[in-house]
């Protein structure tokens, strides 16, 4: 007997929890699992309070509770007088909240960073442009450039079509994913090509010049001269970079 309690106090190793999750986030969680597994189709409306409670067997406000915690999440949204829909996702979804944690959470000067992860991501998507681009790909591509080219003195329309020529570039790789990386990416690139313009004189020109080796390497299909282009450009860029973070130095 004394050997039985001892080898009973040796494998109770846990403690009974203390607070047990409530039925709410318990519910959300089962709805949420039938979301993520197509059980519930996007933009179709979910069985009813009265319904909702009758499956799960719990009361109406543990139902409620489940709810906002769905919306929360933004896997749901409520048209009154209606239903609750299962909310349809778009790429905003996911771009716009990656965006603001790269702002908030990088350090004070992520310029750098911000270059350095181009410069890992963005040669291998070039080459991918370069092989599955399609007569619409290079359409946009080439619009780019040529608005880019009219830039001058114009710090704010020359980030814009320069941000665009990425992320058209990201789009003709035909991966829906390396468009949802590179989006939150480049939108931090305005206030740099900015600041960029205003400490390095050949920029602009720079700028135009290497999106036009790009261009020319996507439009022959060459996808081991568009990865090298691009490599040549961010080398670039991250030298424009490292003047302008010297020049914003404050002098001793």
């Amino acid at each position: 007997m004394y050997v039985v309690i001892q080898i009973f106090r040796r494998y109770k190793i846990f403690k009974a929890l203390e607070q047990r999750e409530p039925i709410s986030y318990k519910v959300a969680s089962l709805i949420e699992e039938a979301i993520r597994k197509k059980k519930i189709k996007l933009d179709e409306k979910l069985p009813s309070e009265f319904e909702l409670c009758k499956q799960f067997g719990v009361s109406r406000t543990a139902i409620r509770e489940a709810l906002k915690i769905l919306m929360a999440k933004g896997l749901v949204s409520i048209a009154k007088g209606k239903g609750v829909y299962v909310k349809k996702f778009s790429p905003e979804n996911i771009i716009e909240p990656l965006h603001t944690y790269l702002q908030l959470e990088s350090e004070d000067d992520y310029t750098l960073d911000v270059l350095e992860a181009r410069m890992i991501i963005e040669p291998s998507i070039t080459a991918y442009a370069a092989m599955y681009r399609t007569k619409e790909d290079l359409k946009n591509l080439e619009s780019d450039v040529e608005e880019l080219r009219k830039c001058i003195g114009d710090a704010k329309a020359h980030a814009k079509f320069d941000v665009k020529f990425h992320l058209d570039i990201a789009a003709a790789s035909q991966n829906p994913i390396m468009l949802l990386i590179l989006t939150p990416i480049q939108r931090l690139m305005p206030n740099i090509k900015s600041k960029i313009l205003i400490s390095v004189k050949d920029a602009h020109e720079a700028a135009v010049v290497w999106h036009q080796k790009i261009l020319d390497a996507i439009e022959e299909g060459n996808a081991e001269k568009a990865f090298k282009m691009m490599e040549g450009h961010l080398k670039i860029a991250k030298e424009h970079t490292e003047k302008m973070l010297k020049s914003d130095k404050p002098k001793k």
